[in-house]
């Protein structure tokens, strides 16, 4: 595949914590336009893999590369335009309480310098509108639901543009209708803002359903990563033996 294809590509990776080693010469390159979930036991890394996409944790070895620049090596001012040009939804949603809904997502639009009121509230009323809740703009992060507070972190993430999108257990916590609200909102931004995702989550039922490819983090590496059926069908005793631990059927449904 030509480089140009691939949007972020981590090569012979190593990462750890003292002598808790994260990972390993771990190589793992994501497509243009694709839904990448990746999938692995707790502390196998997953969160730490989105960290240093961002350039929160540096890569202890190897490289990390965003659009072909490597960005193992980038200061704090070097790393400002690869993280506006990453979004990232957490798993908490990471609201501030204290703002309203229109303040929440103009805060990275105001960090980036746009002072223009009018082009901050028209930007906003946009995303609100891409997440199916407009007209929200002065309601507080406590007035509602977990499902409009997942979304109204979603609208913030997207306020900026970015090209690649960091989603941290999107639908932990929320109601069967709202998960399969945000995997419909996970696709439909895809398709409409030409987004890359990479999706953590233990919900395999949803990574089936948004997924292009899944990648199964274990034993310090990637040990596979396919398209969603080829995964699903994997003899890679790693797979088998996630996948046994999820209690997971062959049509993907958790028992």
């Amino acid at each position: 595949m030509a480089d140009h294809d691939i949007i972020m590509e981590f090569t012979g990776v190593s990462k750890a914590f003292g002598e808790n080693v994260i990972y390993d010469d771990m190589d793992l390159a994501i497509r243009r336009g694709e839904v990448l979930t990746v999938l692995g036991r707790s502390g196998t890394g997953k969160s730490v893999m989105l960290r240093m996409m961002l350039g929160l944790l540096p890569a202890d070895g190897g490289s990390i590369a965003f659009d072909g620049q490597d960005i193992v090596d980038l200061d704090e001012v070097g790393l400002l335009p690869i993280r506006r040009a990453i979004g990232m939804v957490f798993q908490n949603s990471a609201l501030f309480d204290s703002l309203t809904v229109l303040e929440n997502i103009a805060y990275p639009l105001i960090e980036r310098g746009i002072e223009d009121e009018q082009v901050i509230a028209e930007r906003v009323a946009e995303v609100l509108q891409m997440v199916g809740l407009p007209g929200i703009e002065d309601m507080l992060p406590a007035d509602l639901s977990g499902g409009m507070r997942k979304r109204v972190a979603l609208a913030r993430a997207v306020a900026e543009s970015p090209s690649l999108m960091l989603y941290d257990e999107p639908t932990t916590g929320l109601d069967p209708p709202n998960v399969r609200r945000i995997c419909d909102l996970i696709l439909a931004l895809r398709s409409s803002l030409a987004l890359s995702s990479v999706v953590v989550t233990h919900d395999l039922p949803s990574a089936y359903r948004v997924s292009d490819r899944l990648a199964l983090i274990a034993d310090h590496r990637v040990a596979l990563i396919d398209d969603v059926q080829p995964f699903r069908d994997s003899a890679v005793p790693q797979v088998q033996s996630f996948l046994h631990a999820m209690d997971v059927d062959p049509t993907g449904e958790v028992r």
